[in-house]
């Protein structure tokens, strides 16, 4: 079952925004600051990733294939557009968690939630909402089961970007980072 966006943890809700889509809650469906990023990147070789937002991942897994060409970058950036006039910012982060692949066949938060840790994700912990985060941007390498070391290096990062965001203190990120460590020593 879809998880409704109240299920959802509001570490889960600040881990994905923080990860995937920093100015989520301020844009229209496309952030043109990260698009010039990802396009600097491009030409100067030193990519780290798109300047899709959150809104436009959804346009893509819901309307789009995953081809890359330029026509369909455009349709994908109307087609955010659309959503977001008729979409709240809440339901389009709904949607979207709902689905995303989590790897190890596992389509949406709700699956995933299940399929990992044997919860729903209303009952997932801090630690598990990160970890969560982390595997949607690449499913098969982040799969907790194939690879939980990669999987933790990925959950770094979005600590690293929750706490340079400001969801998370510094001492919080640690915290949570250290629970594996006292989980499996």
């Amino acid at each position: 079952d879809p998880a409704a966006f109240e299920e959802l943890p509001e570490d889960l809700i600040n881990a994905f925004v923080a990860i995937e889509d920093a100015r989520f809650w301020e844009h229209n469906g496309i952030d043109l600051r990260a698009i010039a990023r990802a396009a600097v990147g491009v030409l100067t070789g030193n990519s780290k990733g798109g300047g899709s937002t959150i809104t436009q991942q959804l346009a893509k897994n819901q309307f789009f294939t995953q081809e890359q060409t330029l026509e369909r970058k455009v349709a994908e950036v109307f087609m955010a557009f659309t959503m977001e006039r008729h979409f709240s910012k809440r339901e389009i982060l709904e949607l979207y968690v709902n689905s995303i692949y989590f790897g190890e066949g596992y389509e949406g938060i709700g699956e995933a939630s299940q399929g990992y840790f044997g919860k729903a994700p209303s009952d997932l912990t801090d630690y598990e909402a990160t970890l969560l985060a982390g595997i949607p941007n690449a499913p098969s390498a982040y799969a907790l089961t194939q690879n939980p070391d990669l999987a933790r290096q990925r959950q770094s990062q979005v600590l690293e970007k929750l706490v340079a965001h400001d969801y998370l203190s510094f001492a919080d990120a640690q915290r949570i980072g250290a629970q594996h460590a006292a989980a499996s020593g």
